[in-house]
Parts: structure tokens; sequence; C-alpha cells
């Protein structure tokens, strides 16, 4: 009686590739174990290569023998491309589920914020990384705005000019630079204009309270004419203003001591005087001159005297030193804010800091 032959399943033929699989990786694991043990020994009885043009001709001559050599291929049924393509899988779908759970949608977060128990200070550190991440993908925003409208005036510009002659093109070149200059003379006019404004209305009056033996500029913001009157003590605070019959105005002989004393620190007033009477007596100006407007007056001479000074000097820094006659409060000022600096060797004399040298280099 004949046995019955079983007929060959899908699981016997899988389990046939299966085998031949492991054989097969097998065998390439012995024979890349006999390559290392073959290559240590080599090592082992070769000197020591130290020169690094020695070591560079070994790793061009293993990477071209790798370049020449077949590649690892599996046999057709062979089950490793199906493990390495199962094994990234899982490891893409791990990664995935890991980015899913750290994403929480809006309502979540707010739900997840009122339920747990976050401190102002948390709260404030959040709206402050928030408000940073949307200036900044503004500015994001702006730029590339600022960037496309760019690119079309170039192409336009390019398209524009390669209709254009040789002369046509120069003549808009002198014209560009024409327009340039007007718009460099007019913000040069708005920069001094607020400059001079700044200069008059509040630094000033902290300019003249150091010059009276106050404090430091910005040591005291809020100075008003009467601190200024009275003058400071030894220590640099305001001396208080005695009240008086003639709603604080000062006497005569104060009037007097308070002119001398600007005539002494900042020099008689300069302009035309206000004329003489019939008598000979000098007429004094309505607009007298005081501490703000005189130490006003010498920080705006100052600045004028140093970019002068600056433009005229042509790049030579020896040559844009300006002589004080004294180390004023604005002098001092200056050096503070790292406007300007005091020569290595003569404190007499000053010179801005040229800002533009380093970009013009």
């Amino acid at each position: 009686m004949e046995q019955d032959v079983r007929p060959i399943t899908r699981d016997d033929l899988h389990a046939t590739f299966v085998e031949r699989s492991i054989r097969e990786l097998q065998r390439l694991v012995q024979e890349e174990e006999g390559v290392v043990a073959e290559l240590s020994r080599g090592v082992m009885a070769s000197p020591q290569v130290t020169s690094p043009d020695s070591m560079l001709a070994i790793m061009a001559t293993a990477y071209n023998e790798v370049a020449r050599s077949d590649p690892f291929l599996p046999f057709a049924d062979s089950v490793v491309p199906a493990l390495l393509a199962l094994r990234k899988t899982c490891a893409v779908t791990a990664e995935s589920q890991v980015c899913l759970d750290g994403q929480v949608s809006e309502t979540d977060l707010r739900g997840r914020l009122t339920d747990l128990p976050l401190s102002t200070d948390a709260i404030d550190r959040a709206q402050k990384r928030l408000a940073g991440d949307k200036a900044r993908l503004e500015d994001q925003r702006a730029l590339k705005l600022a960037l496309e409208a760019r690119i079309v005036a170039l192409q336009n510009s390019l398209a524009s000019r390669s209709t254009m002659t040789a002369a046509e093109q120069r003549q808009e070149a002198v014209d560009a630079l024409h327009a340039k200059k007007r718009d460099y003379d007019r913000d040069t006019f708005a920069l001094l204009k607020s400059l001079k404004g700044f200069i008059q209305n509040r630094l000033g009056p902290m300019l003249a309270a150091e010059e009276l033996g106050g404090p430091v500029v910005s040591g005291m913001m809020d100075i008003q004419d009467d601190d200024l009157a009275a003058g400071f003590s030894s220590q640099g605070r305001p001396r208080k203003v005695p009240s008086a019959g003639n709603s604080g105005r000062l006497s005569k002989q104060k009037e007097d001591q308070r002119q001398r004393r600007i005539d002494e620190i900042w020099g008689p007033k300069s302009g035309a005087d206000g004329g003489e009477d019939e008598e000979g007596n000098e007429i004094e100006d309505s607009c007298s001159r005081d501490e703000v407007t005189a130490a006003a007056a010498e920080m705006q001479e100052l600045t004028e005297e140093l970019l002068n000074a600056l433009a005229s000097a042509g790049g030579d820094s020896s040559a844009a030193y300006v002589t004080i006659a004294r180390e004023s409060a604005a002098a001092r000022f200056l050096v503070r804010s790292k406007v300007a600096h005091f020569h290595p060797r003569d404190a007499s004399r000053l010179r801005l800091v040229d800002f533009g040298r380093e970009l013009d280099d």
C-alpha cells in the first residue's frame, strides 16, 4: 500500500527560504570574520603606519576595492529584504508614535493647562516665549516680503536695462546717485535736528547739573530750573530753594552771582548784545544765557567740531583729534557713552570713534 504524499504548503516554502537565508548569512559572517582575522594578523605583522600620506593611500586603496567589489544581494526568494523592511517599518512606527504623543492640540493644551497647577512665573515665561516666537515669525514674514519685492524690482530693472543704450545706462546711474545724495542729505538734516532737540530738551539740564557739582548725566533725570539756580551740595544733592515773597524769583544779587558762575564755567555769552540806553548802560538780551542753554550750546559746538574733524580727516586717525580747553561734562559724557575717546597720551585731545571704518575696510 502506497503512502500518501503530503503536498508542499506555503509554510513549508517559507521555512525552507528562512533556512537558506540563515545559512547564507552565516556563510557571509564567517567570510567577514576570516577577512577581519587576516587583516588583524597583517596589522600585527606589519609596522605601524604613521605618515599621513601612507594612511591616505591605504584609505584610498580600501575605498577603491570596495567600489570595485560586487555588493551583497540575497537570492531571489530570500527573507532578508522582508525582515529589513519589517524592522525599518517598526522603527518608523515607533518614532511616529512618540512624535504623535508629543504633539498636543490647542484644545488639549488648554485643558491640560487648566487642570495643571501652573505658577504665575511659568505662565509669564510661556507668554514671553510665545510673544518672542510671534515676533520672530513676523520678522521672517516681513523679510520674505522685502526679498520678494527686491527680486521683482531687480527683474524689472534688468528687463528695462536690457533695452537701454550705454549712454542711457550711465545717465540712469548718475540720476540714482543724485537721488541717494538727496535722501542722505534729508536724513542727515532730520538726524541733526533730532540731536539738537535732544541736547536742548533732555541732555542740557543733566550736563548743566554735572557742571555745577551735581550728579553725572543720567544720575538725576528730572532736573528743574530751580535746582540749577540753587546749586548742589558737596554730596551732589540739590540744595533747597528758600521760599521768598517774590514767588521763587532770585534776588538781583543772587542773579548776578549766577551769571558770574555761568561766565566762569562756560565763558561769557556769545552773540550780539541788546544795545545801550541813553546813559550808556548795557541792555541785556531778553533770551539771557542760563545754565541749560550754555551746556547745550557747548555740547552742540563740541559735537559739530568733532564731526567736522572726523569728516575732514579722510581716514587719518591722528588728524581727527580736537583740542578741548577743559574736560567738560559734555566731553566726559561722550567718552562714557563710547562715542568718543581721549588721546592715549594727551587728555586735552578728543576724537570721535570711527564706527564706519571697519565697514569701509
